[in-house]
């Protein structure tokens, strides 16, 4: 799949995701940061990932968020 095309349909995945969290629930499992914030940073190191091929077997933005939802060792330096 065309990178760009990942990295736009990553984009439209995490900004669903961002918008259905609940602030409550968002607080409640994580340390002091917005859900923004929070999926701003993911994004930045997924997108980091999908430049260096990292996900070129992948098929759509769905899968690789799927992945990354599974397991973060998907993105270098995750902590």
């Amino acid at each position: 799949m065309n990178r760009d095309k990942l990295i736009a349909q990553v984009k439209n995945e995490y900004a669903r995701i961002a918008s259905l969290e609940s602030q409550q629930h968002f607080h409640q499992t994580t340390t002091e940061i917005t859900p923004e914030a929070y999926y701003e940073n993911l994004l930045s190191k997924v997108i980091n990932e999908i430049n260096n091929g990292t996900f070129d077997n992948f098929k759509s933005g769905e899968e690789v968020v799927t992945a990354i939802a599974n397991d973060k060792s998907w993105l270098s330096g995750w902590k």
